[in-house]
């Protein structure tokens, strides 16, 4: 080997090959970036075709409201943008299913990608760009969904019940329902986040017999777990008879706090992972159903698989159709979309109605989209 590279060719040989050696990792750094350059190019486009699109079919259901109460057209446009990161973060995954095929297939209808091939780019090399990509995204929705999406949401949903003159509850006529081991409370209709009104609780013994019935009309939050009921009715359940009395006022010590409360007038939807997370353990430990809230605690991270399933399927999708144009790309990929939705939602119902584990009924249509992925992409590679 010394000798070799005493000879002049194979010193030019062996220093043109750790030029190229040095020149390939730069040049696929560039490739890279470019790639997800075309690829955030992409997601803009998507979300700015998206998020209008259905914000605006969220303004028409709004509107419909218009003059009950004071609900007024500011009020609906306010509502619609308040909305607008729930709607963000519920788009992601079609956002990113026709973001990649917009920005991948903009390449291929230009005969890039097929120029990346012939250069010896593999399609799994190519794909690193938007995965790259879209793990940002999933961070940014992570963030959304803590921190923004929920507040605003439930902003928008009180400023409108109160507009329309609603309750914040689960409605006047059913109430907020909840127990512990041996309490059942029904609160009828919360006034604000320190009063209610309409207040039943029933009092068991270990046996489950009935002890004392107390209903109010008011009740006042005084402390987290204190509460100062007025125009108080209590009947005791013995034996041998009803006892019943009437109290002007009197103090309750509850097994809620106001934290609790206030997630029991919220849908699961509107909730924050760690509020799904503390109310689920909530339930659970007092003995009440919680696969609503579980579901939708394990939905969130569903929509994370998803939408890498949803960028992973566009990637093969767009290889498999080099000769379609790029408007035929996203007919295709937009139906995909649609029946990745409806697959979702039926799943989910189904789970719910068979009480099947939330964990393996939200994970299991992400789960199934990346192995279905990931075989369109070997059989296109």
């Amino acid at each position: 080997r010394i000798c070799c590279l005493r000879n002049p060719c194979w010193r030019e040989q062996f220093a043109a090959t750790r030029f190229l050696a040095k020149k390939i990792p730069a040049s696929m750094t560039i490739i890279n970036r470019y790639l997800a350059f075309q690829v955030l190019m992409g997601l803009g486009i998507a979300t700015a075709v998206l998020l209008p699109l259905f914000s605006f079919l969220d303004l028409l259901d709004q509107l419909d409201d218009v003059g009950k109460g004071t609900y007024q057209v500011e009020d609906a446009f306010v509502h619609t943008a308040l909305l607008l990161p729930r709607r963000f973060v519920q788009l992601a995954p079609f956002i990113a299913l026709l973001g990649n095929v917009i920005g991948l297939g903009r390449l291929a209808v230009n005969s890039e990608l097929t120029a990346l091939r012939v250069a010896g780019v593999s399609p799994i090399r190519i794909s690193l760009a938007p995965l790259v990509v879209g793990l940002i995204l999933l961070l940014f929705i992570a963030a959304l969904e803590q921190f923004v999406a929920p507040q605003l949401q439930q902003m928008a949903i009180s400023s409108r019940a109160v507009a329309l003159d609603k309750s914040a509850a689960l409605g006047k006529d059913l109430g907020i329902w909840t127990r512990d081991e041996r309490n059942i409370l029904r609160i009828g209709e919360m006034l604000n986040t320190k009063k209610a009104a309409d207040i039943e609780v029933m009092h068991f013994d270990d046996n489950g017999f009935m002890l004392t019935y107390t209903y109010a009309k008011y009740a006042d939050l005084i402390a987290d777990d204190l509460w100062e009921l007025s125009d108080v009715t209590i009947k005791t359940f013995t034996e041998k008879r009803i006892e019943s009395a009437s109290i002007k006022s009197m103090n309750w010590k509850s097994f809620l706090n106001p934290d609790d409360i206030s997630t029991l007038t919220k849908s699961p939807e509107s909730l924050s992972p760690i509020e799904l997370f503390l109310h689920v353990r909530f339930l659970r430990a007092t003995g009440q159903e919680a696969d609503a809230y579980a579901l939708a605690l394990w939905r969130k991270a569903g929509g994370a698989l998803t939408t890498i399933a949803m960028l992973l399927l566009s990637i093969p999708f767009v290889f498999g159709s080099v000769r379609a144009g790029l408007g035929n790309k996203l007919v295709l990929a937009s139906m995909l979309g649609i029946s990745v939705y409806l697959f979702d939602q039926v799943i989910a119902n189904l789970g719910l109605l068979l009480h099947l584990n939330p964990a393996l009924t939200a994970l299991f249509p992400g789960l199934l989209l990346i192995a279905l992925a990931n075989f369109w992409l070997r059989r296109v590679v």
